[in-house]
């Protein structure tokens, strides 16, 4: 199955889960506080819904627009603008008829179930499947440093020992850790045998992003072929599996990272590719794609160990795991506010790309995990027509005794609205932008 339908249906299946759980978590409270729910949605029914049945006074529906879902609670003002059911005179099983902490609680369910949602998944994944990790001795050449970094005092074949004073475990996670945490030095191996603490400069994640050096560290590893998808470049040329690479368009290749500068500035342009099979020396011709790439992975010259966990290991771990998710997605939050971090922002495309190209249930539940840690803070920022819109204003009333005015909420959530769709048109566009011309 093409690639592209694969995370299709994994994006809408996870998406279809969440949005149900979410309004699950609104609908449940309401129902408990006996408030009329009138409305559950699996996506927008504008004009029209593909399915709709009406049991115990709620129609439950799946609509054609999948943007999200929602459910509609009496006596609230929501995206649905029921200007004439808010003219009419409160009634007692309506939303706003109920005290201001049990709206606050109905309003808050959605994001605490996509909240709890992604720490019990990130549990289950690593009580099913574990988690992988590479120590300095399971990667004997160590790493590849960016030029950029080496005026820090690092040196190519590096390995990480500890971050800040503390044992580093899993190596490949330094990247990430530069960029979202708070890294002040890094101890180091070097391959002849000498340990040397590096001091890390301020606010260094900036100037990753501003460089655009997102991955300094990478493992050394041999240009040998491991897999070659059949229809892009170097399949179509003829690599297989196990070729070693000599050069690239006159350029000698010594280890993998050297290979991704030179197909990047040979996009969509032919070159002479020398490998070597079976003790034979044997050239290409090959054609990088639009994005500079020829379409195969090196075999890996490290170790992944495999750790498992218990029950118990996996709660505390799983937990813990989240906890760090949450941490850096809300830390590189703040980039989306640069005029680069605003070209980085992604939609549906951008999200669809979180899961792996063959179905595989452990890549497909750490991404439906992830996204739904990344709705749960989306979905309590304090913007009008989101849940965290709606918080405050109950926040606000909780805190003076005084409700916001009816005709004060409308404007302001039809004003969240178009923030809103403003926002979706804008990410989706920036998919389709890098599409087009990246």
């Amino acid at each position: 199955m093409d690639p592209f339908l694969i995370k299709a249906i994994q994006l809408l299946l996870s998406l279809s889960l969440l949005i149900v759980l979410h309004e699950l978590g609104h609908f449940i409270p309401a129902k408990l506080f006996k408030t009329r729910v009138e409305k559950f949605y699996l996506f927008f029914d504008v004009k029209f819904a593909l399915f709709k049945k009406k049991i115990g006074g709620t129609e439950y529906g799946i609509g054609w627009l999948p943007l999200g879902g929602y459910v509609k609670i009496s006596g609230m003002i929501d995206e649905s603008m029921d200007r004439e059911q808010m003219a009419k005179p409160p009634q007692p099983w309506e939303f706003r008829s109920k005290p201001a902490w049990q709206r606050l609680i109905i309003m808050l369910g959605g994001v605490t179930v996509n909240l709890v949602l992604g720490f019990v998944i990130y549990m289950m994944v690593l009580f099913v499947w574990g988690s992988s990790l590479v120590t300095p001795e399971d990667m004997p050449q160590g790493f590849a440093v960016a030029e950029e970094f080496k005026e820090f005092g690092f040196q190519d074949g590096d390995r990480i020992l500890r971050v800040n004073g503390e044992e580093f475990e899993n190596s490949l996670d330094i990247n990430r850790h530069l960029f979202m945490r708070d890294v002040k030095t890094i101890e180091v191996l070097r391959q002849n045998g000498e340990i040397e603490t590096i001091s890390i400069p301020d606010e260094i994640g900036s100037r990753m992003f501003e460089e655009g050096v997102m991955q300094p560290f990478v493992p050394i590893q041999n240009p040998v072929l491991d897999s070659v998808v059949a229809d892009r470049a170097a399949g179509a040329a003829g690599l297989r599996s196990g070729d070693s690479l000599i050069s690239f368009n006159d350029t000698e290749i010594g280890y993998w990272h050297e290979l991704a500068p030179l197909t990047d500035e040979a996009r969509n342009k032919e070159v002479e590719v020398v490998f070597k099979r079976d003790n034979e020396f044997k050239s290409v011709k090959i054609t990088p794609d639009e994005e500079g790439l020829l379409g195969v992975t090196s075999k890996r010259d490290f170790n992944i160990q495999q750790r498992e966990y218990g029950i118990t290991e996996s709660i505390k771990e799983g937990f813990n795991f989240g906890y760090w998710i949450l941490h850096d997605y809300v830390v590189q939050f703040k980039y989306i506010f640069t005029a680069k971090g605003a070209t980085q922002v992604g939609g549906f495309g951008a999200i669809g790309g979180l899961f792996p190209d063959a179905w595989n249930w452990q890549g497909f539940w750490m991404a439906t995990a992830f996204i739904s840690i990344i709705l749960a803070f989306m979905n309590i920022l304090p913007i009008p027509a989101l849940d965290g819109g709606h918080v405050v204003f109950l926040m606000y009333e909780i805190i003076t005794g005084r409700k916001p005015n009816e005709k004060f909420m409308e404007y302001a959530q039809l004003v969240g609205f178009f923030i809103l769709i403003a926002l979706v048109l804008f990410a989706n566009g920036n998919d389709i932008y890098r599409w087009l011309f990246e």
